[in-house]
């Protein structure tokens, strides 16, 4: 009789790929908090929307060197890593993956266009199974392959905007327009996208509808999908390597931190410097601006990657891995629940709060959902075994509902 497959049971698991997702779903609300409370534009262009003095300016300044890309840049090569976990423990039965891979993929896709139409714009769960659709094709590759493949996919959305930053002089002028529009909106913008958020659910569609759709296409097509995708593959080497896994020596996790800090910040700290100089005019800023982040990023995250490698393989700071390995754990239920509290907090259906916090209350909020989140998924995981989404899309992928209790352990 053939075994039945069933997902990793928490004694299979590993533990620094948990802490490290658990670490990275906790950092990005730092930034995506910008997107749930303050006009789409702020995001890209802090002078857009917002105070932007005293300690303002220092919150967006240390958000954006240490948190803009960064997380997302560990959650997709999290990703990459997670296609190999999956797709190798199917194969060790001598089973093809290849069902099991695309059925958790649609159903991943289906999640995150629910997610982004009817909730949040901001949506990344469709950008990642529309690249895990593809990325699955090169998982056989070594490692270096996938290495310096990720590399080059990365630099496409990089080399589009160079484009379209060298050919803005011959744009037809209402191609301009609209995309100032977006850079640097008109009052009359900003009230409408206020007013849209602040309303009721209906009103909000009205807005987030064409917004996912951009975002899920265009978007998509000259950064998002690139960079994600990419990344991805830079993860499955990673993976590959024993690097995500805490298997390397601390020697080389020291030298990726100093590396990856010591080129990192003073790149995205000098980028910030020249779109200061530069009034932060779409002209620079949207296209070459906006190019330091991009590369600086990698650099800041793989520092981010190491140290926490560091700390796993060190034996100290054992409860505060274990509060993240338990965040990590329930990683996808915490992510659509930050959602579900800032849209309440923000949005018309809950306190309307849309566009009048500023930057350090909105950090303030950040840590108070942390203070949430972590004891809750500690405490859920001492009684089920997977997080409610977690076992929801279990159940999906294998098509058998999951048991959501805890193995005895026959102590």
């Amino acid at each position: 009789m053939s075994e039945i497959l069933t997902p990793v049971t928490p004694a299979q698991r590993i533990k620094s790929l948990d802490v490290l997702r658990g670490f990275a779903v906790l950092g990005i609300l730092i930034m995506n908090i910008q997107s749930f409370s303050m006009i789409g534009a702020a995001y890209l262009n802090p002078t857009a929307y917002g105070d932007l003095t005293g300690v303002n300016w220092w919150v967006w300044l240390l958000s954006h060197i240490f948190t803009d890309q960064k997380f997302m840049t560990i959650f997709s090569i999290l990703f990459g890593a997670g296609i190999l976990l999956f797709t190798e423990r199917i194969e060790a039965s001598q089973r093809s993956p290849r069902s099991l891979h695309y059925r958790r993929i649609m159903w991943l896709l289906l999640i995150g266009a629910i997610h982004g139409y009817l909730f949040w714009q901001g949506d990344i769960l469709f950008s990642y199974a529309l690249c895990g659709l593809l990325v699955y094709l090169f998982r056989k590759l070594r490692p270096t392959r996938l290495f310096v493949i990720g590399l080059i996919v990365i630099s496409v959305a990089s080399l589009l905007y160079l484009f379209f930053g060298w050919t803005i002089k011959f744009w037809p002028r209402e191609s301009y327009e609209m995309n100032l529009q977006w850079w640097q909106p008109s009052q009359d913008t900003v009230t409408k996208e206020l007013t849209m958020l602040r309303g009721d659910f209906v009103s909000q569609l009205a807005y987030r509808i064409p917004m996912t759709f951009m975002f899920q296409t265009m978007i998509f097509l000259i950064w998002n999908g690139w960079r994600v995708g990419g990344l991805m593959l830079v993860g499955m080497a990673l993976y590959k390597w024993g690097f995500l896994s805490a298997q390397r020596s601390g020697k080389l996790y020291v030298i990726a931190a100093l590396i990856g800090y010591g080129i990192g910040i003073p790149v995205v700290a000098c980028g910030v410097q020249h779109n200061i100089d530069a009034g932060w005019t779409m002209d620079f800023s949207m296209f070459f601006g906006w190019q330091y982040n991009y590369w600086g990023s990698l650099f800041i995250s793989a520092g981010h990657i190491a140290v926490v490698m560091l700390i796993m393989q060190s034996k100290l700071f054992q409860r505060m891995k274990n509060y993240l390995a338990a965040v990590g754990r329930t990683a996808f239920t915490n992510y659509l629940a930050q959602t579900f509290i800032c849209t309440t907090i923000f949005y018309g259906h809950g306190f309307g709060l849309f566009g009048s916090v500023d930057r350090i209350h909105q950090l303030i909020i950040v840590t108070a959902i942390w203070l949430v989140q972590i004891p809750i998924s500690v405490i859920w995981l001492k009684y089920f075994r997977f997080g409610p989404f977690e076992w929801f899309w279990r159940t999906l992928t294998y098509w058998k509902i999951q048991p959501m209790r805890p193995e005895p352990t026959g102590n």
